[in-house]
């Protein structure tokens, strides 16, 4: 995606006190709680079908299975809509998607009861398609909104060598506190929205969730889509520019195979970065189901899940202190070397309260590793493609944590919580390995 100015006039510098306060500056008013409401639907959207197709069938199977089906549309469908956003721009995506989806969710709701039974998985296969385009037709609100910040923090650059100097740095800096909040905002969705879930689905109906997310996307997204900040990504031309009068294409061919080769690893390395988090989360989340149950009920689970994502999202607002001269690679490889080495004391707690801590501290490099991957997902993405590799990212979360608790639920069913949390293990060490590699590749780009 290209960037260009919401208007002629330079950007302001802030006067109000802290770097969070140049946010609303850069985007617009009105865009950081849109940004942060109008992605709750798609948290809310897994576990709101695993709780009606559940309590409607009766079966954990079946209810299993619809949420699976979400997670694999997700995951199919978000990198389709970001490739169309590069190419047609956000605004029509979203508001094409937000209809869609209202509709596929209403499918889902009006499949869950009009089914007259639930004797097998083929009478659950109206259920499970209506799950599968839910889940392919969620707008990605949260790729789309780092996108728009990737496009205000690199527009309105200085003349001259040594302002464009001073430029970069300032803008460096605010990017790394937007994506710092879009960590933190997508850590407070996915606590809030099954939190969200499990109370109206208790208190008043199991139908109630995913109608509210219904309501929420058809109003909260096209509001999202058509808020002035989309104004600075627009549609990438055919032969977007990888220099003054230069096409990628041309760039491409005169770099040569090496190029070629290194553009290819550098964007696979951060998706494949996200399916080992997702997996993470997904493996961590499986196995304190069976290690809560050990020592009160499984429902506790959920709560202390939140207990690291709270930590998380603190831990990812800080990354916007960080000094720019620790590099992304060298900050991928520090917080996933102590993701890694922290997660080896998930073995060791012996009662709730003792967990309590663990995750607690746990959380802390988690957060900064999510964002510090998605700032890397927009430095190496091609020209043009911004908007695919943030949905490729995002998607990866997706499918790691269906991964995770595929994994971690076999493990944790024959040898218990411990070997399930060997799976949580596993994926912090791939991040570490993978920021080992992401550093050495960097180093050696080749110039273009």
């Amino acid at each position: 995606m290209a960037s260009q100015p919401l208007s002629s006039t330079p950007a302001r510098t802030s006067r109000l006190p802290g770097r969070f306060a140049r946010l609303p500056e850069l985007a617009g008013p009105g865009f950081l709680p849109l940004g942060l409401f109008a992605r709750l639907p798609l948290a809310m959207l897994t576990v709101g079908t695993l709780t009606l197709v559940t309590a409607v069938s009766h079966s954990y199977a079946i209810g299993g299975m619809a949420a699976g089906a979400v997670g694999i549309g997700s995951a199919l469908g978000a990198p389709v809509l970001g490739s169309l956003a590069d190419r047609a721009g956000q605004r029509i995506v979203l508001l094409v998607a937000a209809v869609i989806n209202t509709l596929a969710v209403a499918g889902l709701l009006a499949a869950a009861y009009i089914t007259p039974g639930y004797a097998g998985v083929a009478d659950a296969a109206g259920v499970l398609v209506a799950a599968f385009l839910a889940g392919a037709s969620c707008p990605q609100v949260g790729p789309m909104a780092r996108v728009r910040w990737m496009a205000l923090t690199t527009r309105n650059l200085s003349p001259g060598p040594a302002g464009v100097k001073r430029s970069v740095a300032a803008n460096r800096a605010d990017l790394d506190t937007a994506l710092s909040y879009e960590g933190t905002a997508d850590e407070i969705t996915f606590v809030l929205g099954p939190a969200l879930v499990g109370v109206l689905a208790s208190v008043v109906a199991p139908w109630l969730p995913l109608a509210l997310a219904a309501v929420m996307t058809i109003t909260l997204v096209p509001a999202f889509a058509v808020h002035p900040s989309q104004r600075a990504v627009v549609p990438a031309p055919r032969k977007a520019t990888a220099g003054v009068g230069v096409s990628v294409e041309e760039g491409t061919r005169a770099a040569g195979p090496r190029r070629k080769r290194w553009a290819a690893a550098v964007v696979a390395v951060p998706v494949v970065a996200m399916v080992c988090m997702g997996t993470f989360f997904g493996a961590t989340q499986n196995a304190l189901s069976a290690f809560s149950a050990q020592y009160a009920t499984a429902e506790i689970a959920g709560l202390l899940y939140a207990v690291m994502g709270l930590s998380s999202a603190v831990a990812a607002l800080s990354v916007a202190f960080w000094p720019q001269r620790f590099t992304l690679a060298s900050r991928w490889v520090v917080a996933a070397l102590a993701m890694s080495v922290l997660s080896l004391l998930l073995l060791l707690p012996a009662g709730i309260w003792p967990m309590i801590f663990v995750l607690l501290v746990l959380g802390i490099p988690v957060g900064p590793v999510m964002v510090t991957v998605f700032s890397i997902g927009g430095v190496v993405a091609p020209a043009g493609r911004m908007a695919t590799v943030m949905t490729a990212l995002a998607s990866g979360i997706v499918a790691g944590t269906a991964l995770g608790s595929y994994l971690a639920g076999q493990l944790a069913e024959t040898q218990g919580a411990g070997a399930a949390f060997m799976v949580s293990m596993a994926a912090a060490a791939g991040l570490l390995l993978l920021g080992a590699v992401t550093s050495l590749v960097m180093k050696r780009q080749p110039q273009a």
